[in-house]
């Protein structure tokens, strides 16, 4: 009986395998056509904003990249909480560096009923020149190359109430079981984006919205209280009707290391956030994950129990999952390498890190869904949080 149960679990396991190796095909070809395809040229001036907070690994190098945009017309705002923190330095210098460049260092001031990210937008967002007519936000960790501004902007295109986003992609700097399997978890939440705009979300590391439907939706309003900037605007956006277009060509590169403690601190953050804002979303990865783990570790167990006919069966399942995943893997790092030229061979190098590591990356999630059931506790960027709901943000603290 129980191993009759678990073949039927297994043949769900396999659908899945098979469904999710399907999309890695469509994915690497979603990403060819959108990188062959010609920019439209549209010459919108943008308002860059970039929240910092604190001084990231490599932060002068990802806010050089922001200055060093390929388009004709943007202003760039970097804001943090205080004048004392410790990004104003390094601002400060990139600002100097690039006087063609119109760009300020805006103060936002402590929040207590707003994640502090959220705040800095807000206020950023009251900034902006009269002349603006798209704000585009990217995350300060993040490293664009110098087409990412001009194709975020051409995604503008998809639809009036709409917006376009990108996604991170973590390139290890020295390397590191941590910082590689960290790499690999994002990644199968990069490979969820792609042509189908009802299913994409926007990514606040590097979304662009027209001004107007930034101010018809009531964006900056809509943000208080939330945590998550990408979550609401995503949830704003659905509401009015609108669509969320992701660009390969806005994909940016994470530069940096991480130890196993930021692993799991990053992890289990998103998926709580996750939980608060996207239950349903929580929730399908929490059933797959365990479908995932529960079906692996019970035919590991059975081909030292079974014989026979059900020793093959539990074998030849092993195998067909494994070959799924890892070929999903591949294709995933195939299509990235396509969208960041710039570090192509060190993604390169990530192929044997992604074939291997992808199959414990459903324990991870696993304890990072079970994490979130218990506690909507988190640490982000030194400030402790209490997510009470979705429209309500307590600060607890800071480290």
């Amino acid at each position: 009986m129980i191993l009759y149960l678990f073949y039927f679990f297994a043949l769900v396991q396999l659908f899945f395998s098979w469904k999710s190796l399907e999309n890695g095909i469509e994915y690497l070809r979603f990403f060819r056509s959108e990188l062959a395809g010609r920019s439209s040229g549209k010459g919108l001036f943008a308002s860059v904003i970039v929240p910092c907070r604190g001084k990231d690994r490599g932060l002068k190098e990802n806010l050089m990249a922001v200055m060093r945009q390929d388009h004709p017309a943007f202003e760039v705002f970097f804001v943090t909480d205080s004048g004392d923190d410790p990004s104003c330095t390094v601002i400060r210098d990139v600002i100097a560096e690039h006087p063609s460049v119109p760009a300020e260092l805006v103060i936002a001031g402590i929040s207590v009923e707003t994640g502090q990210k959220v705040r800095n937008l807000i206020e950023a967002s009251k900034h902006i020149s009269k002349e603006s007519e798209a704000l585009v936000f990217v995350d300060s960790d993040a490293r664009p190359s110098p087409g990412w501004l001009k194709a975020l902007l051409d995604g503008l295109s998809v639809a009036e109430r709409g917006c376009s986003t990108g996604y991170r992609w973590f390139i290890p700097e020295k390397g590191g079981i941590a910082s590689h399997l960290r790499s690999v978890w994002n990644a199968s939440v990069a490979s969820a984006l792609g042509p189908d705009t009802s299913r994409n979300f926007s990514w606040g590391g590097s979304t662009a919205i027209l001004k107007s439907t930034f101010e018809d939706l009531r964006v900056a309003e809509c943000w208080e209280g939330k945590l998550a900037d990408d979550f609401a605007l995503t949830r704003m956006i659905r509401e009015a009707g609108g669509e969320v277009r992701f660009v390969p060509a806005s994909l940016t590169a994470s530069v940096e290391d991480c130890s196993f403690r930021e692993l799991f601190e990053f992890t289990t953050r998103q998926m709580k956030i996750t939980r608060v804002y996207r239950p349903d979303l929580w929730a399908y990865s929490l059933v797959g994950s365990a479908l995932y783990c529960g079906t692996v570790i019970a035919a590991l167990a059975l081909l030292f129990l079974s014989s026979d006919i059900h020793f093959f069966l539990v074998a030849l399942f092993l195998l067909l999952v494994l070959a799924a995943g890892t070929a999903k893997a591949a294709l995933r790092v195939k299509a990235v390498s396509l969208a960041l030229p710039a570090y192509a061979e060190k993604i390169g190098r990530q192929y044997f890190w992604h074939a291997a590591m992808w199959t414990v990356t459903p324990l991870l999630f696993l304890w990072n869904d079970i994490s979130a059931l218990f506690s909507r506790r988190i640490v982000w960027r030194g400030i402790e949080y209490e997510l009470e709901s979705s429209e309500r943000t307590r600060v607890v603290g800071k480290e």
